[in-house]
């Protein structure tokens, strides 16, 4: 009976350090591999271009534009826009449109510019090339009553006119004569042709013609544009003739 239970006791202890010895070699399962790295989303690029970039006032140009890689994109002044595309502008002032585009990888932008061209000054006529005959068209002659030097409301449109002329010729120098119907003394008809002379004058400076340009000198009763002994040819008479001082 003892020998039968040591060799149940030795048959457990064997049985024991086998399942021992078993346990020490297992393996331990291997790590799960690493997670692959993650690429990182491509940059966006933009262009834009203005054709022409130079324009005159109230003109035209077409803005072009290209985008890569972008979600979200916008001109400023324009707002959302594609991709890609055209669009025409009509500018009234030197103006830049900003592209911004935006994406996963970032944003860019890019900037185009539309120039408005200054107007060219008008140029100045050629004072040389107006003759006597285009002077006494523009710039009329001023009448009088008589023994007057005053201007009458009648005369206001010649002065008006010969002033707006006298402007735009800049370096036009001009005399004034004034002249009297036949009646009353040599001497005081130079006084009052000079009289009438000053008063064209006055006047045409008023209007804003510079005073420098302007020169008078009373010719009388010396001077007879009409020679006949009626009223309406003493009123030729009573007048401040305007020409050209050579």
């Amino acid at each position: 009976m003892q020998l039968k239970n040591r060799k149940s006791l030795a048959l457990t202890a064997s049985l024991a350090a086998m399942l021992t010895i078993a346990g020490c070699h297992k393996k331990n399962p291997a790590p799960p591999p690493p997670p692959a790295p993650t690429e990182a989303a491509p940059a966006p690029t933009a262009t834009i271009t203005a054709s022409p970039d130079t324009i005159d006032a109230g003109g035209q140009s077409t803005l072009t534009w290209q985008t890569t890689n972008a979600t979200d994109v916008s001109i400023e002044g324009l707002g959302q826009v594609g991709a890609q595309g055209t669009q025409t502008v009509r500018p009234t002032q030197t103006t830049s449109y900003h592209l911004i585009a935006h994406g996963d990888g970032g944003s860019a932008d890019a900037t185009a510019t539309v120039t408005i061209a200054a107007a060219a000054a008008p140029s100045a006529p050629s004072e040389s090339n107006i003759s006597e005959q285009e002077f006494e068209q523009q710039v009329k002659p001023v009448f009088f009553d008589y023994d007057s030097y005053d201007i009458r409301p009648d005369a206001q449109s010649a002065i008006q006119g010969a002033a707006n002329f006298l402007n735009q010729h800049p370096n036009l120098k001009v005399v004034i004569g004034g002249y009297c119907d036949s009646r009353g003394s040599t001497e005081y008809n130079l006084a009052l042709g000079e009289n009438r002379a000053n008063a064209a004058k006055q006047a045409l400076v008023t209007a804003g013609v510079a005073p420098d340009r302007l020169r008078t000198v009373s010719y009388g009763k010396e001077k007879q544009f009409c020679t006949e002994q009626n009223e309406a040819c003493w009123q030729q008479n009573r007048r401040a003739q305007f020409t050209l001082d050579q």
